[in-house]
């Protein structure tokens, strides 16, 4: 893997800029289904994540500890991944000299705070609004943000106008989460708190596309692999200051469980960080977004076939369709409107 050298930041403070070269019909045909596997990586990531913090304890101290078993045991993977293959190591020295040089901007490597921003209002908020409704939000902010990033050139790739089918793909995405849950949604009281935590998720989807965007132009500088270490690496950090935080709260650990499978969530965040980098100086960040939705909605019904046959109902399969069709609408409009 080859490191192009790193270039100074514009003096203006805007996102440096990444010269965005036309796909070629294979490699954007091929990434494809590898964006939908980054979706279904999020859904397991989610499943482990989840058990293991149940496993753990109580309260957000078990929640904060799980992210951190998790981004920690990925960071550590990574790093053996560095030591062991010289071209990322370099990669790794490098872009920490260009930050520390200030020819990255700190702003620009700091991405894997968008991870540990989801966990935290996660842990936070979850509960109190359903996982239906805080996964509507994200999603929403997701959607809004990444309209945003793509059309203003944020991200790696130039700025994309904002077409008919780029807007009709994001809303899809919206309303495949929407449907998915439509019975638990009636039920939602509309109060100050409520409102106040809703919130939360609708940053945190908006930081993921900004997170993407980042990623997406240190990767076309400094690779895939470097991108997904420094997202662990900064990720972690920011979860080891949430689980400091979560000390003084109420809540308890019992012990870390023994079934190996629960400390995989890492693996998961590895596969997702470094296909998402890979996939978005091809696509955008509007389309790798709509297409991880997509991703989690199948997952997530395949997962509740495998556990109840009887469990998935009619709705859960047409917010499959929705989101299936609002990732091809998107990701054609984005086939069609490429230079």
């Amino acid at each position: 893997m080859s490191h192009a050298p790193a270039a100074r930041p514009p003096a203006s403070g805007q996102l440096p800029s990444s010269a965005a070269s036309p796909a070629q019909p294979l490699r954007w045909w091929v990434t494809l289904p590898m964006m939908l596997g980054s979706g279904a990586l999020i859904a397991l990531q989610s499943e482990v994540n989840g058990d293991l913090a149940g496993r753990l304890g109580t309260g957000l101290r078990a929640v904060a500890l799980a992210a951190v078993i998790s981004f920690g045991g990925g960071l550590v993977v990574l790093t053996v991944l560095a030591l062991a293959r010289r071209s990322i190591g370099r990669g790794v020295v490098d872009l920490l000299r260009a930050v520390v040089g200030r020819r990255v901007p700190l702003w620009l490597v700091v991405g894997g705070l968008g991870g540990a921003f989801f966990v935290a209002s996660q842990g936070i908020a979850a509960r109190a609004l359903g996982i239906t409704f805080f996964v509507l939000c994200f999603v929403a902010g997701q959607a809004v943000m990444a309209l945003l990033v793509d059309h203003r050139g944020w991200g790696p790739n130039a700025p994309a106008q904002l077409s008919a089918g780029r807007l009709v793909g994001a809303a899809m995405a919206v309303l495949a989460v929407a449907v998915s849950g439509a019975g638990m949604l009636s039920a939602l009281p509309l109060t100050a708190v409520f409102v106040v935590l809703a919130a939360l998720p609708l940053v945190a989807g908006a930081a993921n596309s900004l997170q993407q965007g980042m990623n997406g132009r240190v990767a076309s500088r400094f690779g895939s692999w470097v991108t997904t270490w420094n997202n662990f690496f900064v990720g972690t950090l920011g979860l080891l200051v949430f689980l400091l935080v979560t000390l003084a709260l109420p809540g308890r650990v019992s012990g870390l469980p023994a079934r190996p499978w629960l400390y995989l969530g890492g693996l998961c965040g590895i596969g997702f960080i470094w296909a998402s980098s890979v996939t978005v100086r091809i696509h955008g960040v509007l389309v790798v977004g709509v297409f991880a939705v997509a991703g989690q909605v199948l997952t997530a019904a395949v997962l509740s076939l495998l556990t109840d046959p009887s469990s998935p109902s009619w709705t859960t399969w047409l917010a499959v369709l929705i989101s299936l069709v609002g990732a091809a609408v998107v990701g054609l409009s984005g086939r069609h409107s490429a230079p």
